[in-house]
């Protein structure tokens, strides 16, 4: 199971979708939301069409702008036949005007689930930019970058111990796919089982396999 989480975006979730449909793999629907306070929260969907309502939320509210190519290089949209279809001109690297609890009351209204992105890292992270997770945030995880197992972010981040952790491999590109992959037992790859996994229901649950 994989996400598609491209920054303030999901336009390229439809090809990774339509690419795997008959592949032993499930795609998610998501994308990396800039907040206003210059922080990324991931919002995972349970459909397409969740994924396309949040990402018209975040363009309604993305800061003004085009993407410059030569200093942030081309925004491809692809198709499933790993085509060129269009190029995005909008600044997805830049932050929405929306704060953290709104971003993430937005991912809830979709049926979504909100993870706060590396938190271990300085930049881009509720941590990095806040010094700390606000308790009363109502994130479903808290993600950990390649850098760290989850047993050394429990060590590292005792307060937030409360929450689920989970790791991602946050690949930019093929070669870093899943460098840190996310063990779950659950009954079957999909949106709903993951969730149940976070939630530590019915049996389900994220494993600390990592020493």
């Amino acid at each position: 199971m994989i996400a598609v989480t491209d920054h303030n975006s999901a336009e390229n979730a439809p090809a990774v979708i339509a690419a795997a449909r008959d592949r032993a793999v499930t795609v998610l629907a998501g994308m990396e939301v800039t907040t206003a306070e210059e922080a990324h929260v991931l919002g995972l969907f349970p459909t397409l069409a969740a994924a396309m309502a949040m990402q018209a939320v975040v363009y309604d509210h993305l800061q003004p702008g085009e993407n410059d190519e030569e200093l942030f290089g081309l925004q491809v949209v692809a198709s499933a036949e790993d085509e060129v279809e269009g190029m995005n001109p909008r600044l997805l690297s830049g932050a929405t005007d929306l704060d953290v609890d709104q971003v993430v009351a937005a991912i809830h209204d979709q049926g979504g689930l909100a993870i706060a992105c590396h938190i271990d890292r300085e930049a881009y992270s509720l941590v990095g930019q806040l010094g700390f997770i606000p308790p009363d945030l109502a994130l479903d995880a808290v993600e950990i970058s390649a850098r760290l197992t989850l047993p050394a972010a429990r060590e590292r981040f005792a307060e937030y111990a409360a929450r689920p952790f989970v790791t991602a491999s946050d690949a930019h590109d093929l070669e870093q796919l899943g460098r840190s992959p996310c063990r779950l037992r659950v009954a079957a790859p999909s949106f709903d089982e993951l969730g149940r996994a976070l939630a530590q229901r019915d049996g389900r649950a994220v494993l600390e396999l990592e020493a």
